[in-house]
């Protein structure tokens, strides 16, 4: 039996279906952790970097995966923007704490791979720079999702915020280009191919998706959570308003159904 787009994306079927798809995404990204974490640590070191550029295996694919959230973000917003559709408001929000775990990972890990390669822990090169600017929009639009109370209003506030901030996930991507950075430019998608020796490429690259997977299970059950949430919150207004709070306490048990 064939369902449309429409049946897929609504906030009901996607309870259901994200309730049999998360022990598989569940099994593949630990599986792929797995994989990961075994190449990374069998890999040789670096010439120049020695055992330091372990650190590599888990600051790179954190960098892609926090620009991966922001886009999904950003998709979510002009769908909750033209098409004014709920699960793109939940897709939306459920994203931005995610994104900016990924991006704190991505600091913290740079971090503590530029003081033995650079002499400290931080400078303000452009690509640093940027990245950090990631790091306070993820956390000003958690924090205008908490600040407004209406789901709705705070939705179409988010959309405009995040597609505004959108302009500085090229900048993050493109800035070892533009200007002279301490950063290296990019090793691994590269017009004349990797500058990664393939006994280390394989194991990033697995990480990577192993990072995929992890946000896209992260993001899954908390689209799914957010449902759940904003249905017991409708059914809450609507008890109170029909004098009936006692029934308030039997709603979580009743939405999850």
């Amino acid at each position: 039996m064939k369902l449309s787009f429409a049946a897929y994306s609504n906030p009901g079927n996607f309870v259901r279906i994200a309730a049999k798809l998360l022990p598989l995404l569940w099994a593949s990204t630990v599986f792929a952790f797995a994989l990961g974490l075994f190449g990374a640590f069998s890999a040789p070191p670096d010439y120049q970097q020695g055992e330091t550029v372990r650190i590599m295996y888990i600051h790179v694919p954190a960098a892609w995966t926090a620009m991966l959230a922001y886009a999904v973000m950003a998709v979510s917003a002009l769908g909750s923007l033209v098409w004014r559709h709920p699960l793109a408001d939940a897709s939306q929000k459920a994203a931005a704490p995610l994104g900016a775990t990924f991006t704190f990972i991505c600091l913290v890990t740079g971090s503590l791979w530029g003081k033995p390669m650079w002499g400290t822990y931080w400078v303000w090169d452009a690509r640093l720079t940027s990245v950090l600017v990631l790091f306070l929009i993820y956390l000003g639009l958690i924090g205008l999702w908490q600040t407004i109370e209406d789901p709705s209003r705070a939705a179409r506030a988010v959309s405009i915020m995040t597609l505004v901030g959108f302009i500085n996930i090229p900048i993050v991507k493109f800035s070892v280009d533009w200007w002279n950075t301490l950063h290296q430019p990019a090793s691994v998608f590269r017009m004349e191919g990797s500058a990664i020796a393939e006994p280390m490429l394989w194991p990033l690259i697995v990480m990577a998706l192993a990072y995929t997977l992890l946000f896209v299970t992260l993001h899954v059950m908390a689209v799914r959570n957010e449902i759940i949430r904003r249905r017991i919150r409708r059914l809450s207004i609507a008890l109170v308003a029909a004098g009936e709070p006692g029934m308030v306490c039997i709603l979580p048990a009743e939405a999850m159904s």
